[in-house]
C-alpha cells in the first residue's frame, strides 16, 4: 500500500497532466474535496466533474513548494507559474484519498486569472 506522500505525489502527477479521471481514482468513493473558498465537493464522481470543469477552464500547474506527511495526512506547499499560492492537506486512509482540504485566497485568484 501506498504511504501518504507517495498518494500525494502520484496526485500531482496527474494534476500536472490534467488527468480528471486519473486523478479521481485516487479518493475514496465518499471522499471530500473542499477548497476553503468554495463549497465542498463529496464524492468521488463528483470530485472528478470538478476536475473535468477545471481542467477545462484553465490551464493550472501545481509547483511543489514543500510536502510534509505526518501519519495519515500529506501536506502540500504549492504555487503556480504565475506565482499564486496556497496548501493543501489529504488525508489518506487505505491508500486512498478520504479528505482534501486546500487554502489559498479567492481574490488573488480572480486578479490572477480573471
Amino acid at each position: 500500500m501506498q504511504t501518504p506522500k507517495e498518494v500525494l505525489l502520484k496526485w500531482l502527477e496527474l494534476f500536472n497532466k490534467a488527468d480528471a479521471n486519473g486523478i479521481a481514482e485516487l479518493y475514496h468513493q465518499d471522499a471530500i474535496n473542499h477548497q476553503v473558498a468554495l463549497t465542498p465537493v463529496e464524492g468521488k464522481e463528483n470530485i472528478r466533474q470538478m476536475f473535468l470543469r477545471e481542467f477545462g477552464s484553465a490551464e493550472m500547474v501545481c509547483i511543489v513548494e514543500n510536502i510534509f506527511s505526518d501519519g495519515e495526512w500529506a501536506i502540500l506547499e504549492w504555487k503556480d507559474p504565475k506565482g499564486f499560492r496556497g496548501c493543501g492537506f489529504f488525508h489518506i486512509l487505505d491508500g486512498k484519498i478520504k479528505l482534501q482540504r486546500g487554502y489559498w485566497d479567492k481574490l488573488s485568484f480572480e486578479r490572477l486569472y480573471s
